[in-house]
């Protein structure tokens, strides 16, 4: 003899839910620039300079007196 089962509808279980979380990264470059400014200064220094000289001339001056007496000049003349 043979058995033949009875078979009946299925009993459907509410689904199991499950979250995967999937993540991915976005890379967004923030550019913050600087500046640096070299200032080179340069002074002339203007020097003004008087420059004076001074100069000294001796004058000299001879006299040849006779004053009397015998004879000629004595020096000759």
């Amino acid at each position: 003899m043979h058995c033949v089962p009875h078979v009946v509808g299925p009993i459907v279980h509410p689904p199991k839910c499950c979250v995967q979380h999937h993540f991915q990264a976005t890379v967004v470059p923030h550019i913050h620039p600087s500046h640096t400014t070299h200032v080179n200064h340069h002074l002339f220094q203007h020097q003004h300079y008087f420059p004076h000289t001074e100069s000294v001339v001796n004058q000299v001056a001879n006299q040849q007196l006779y004053c009397g007496g015998p004879g000629p000049f004595p020096w000759g003349y």
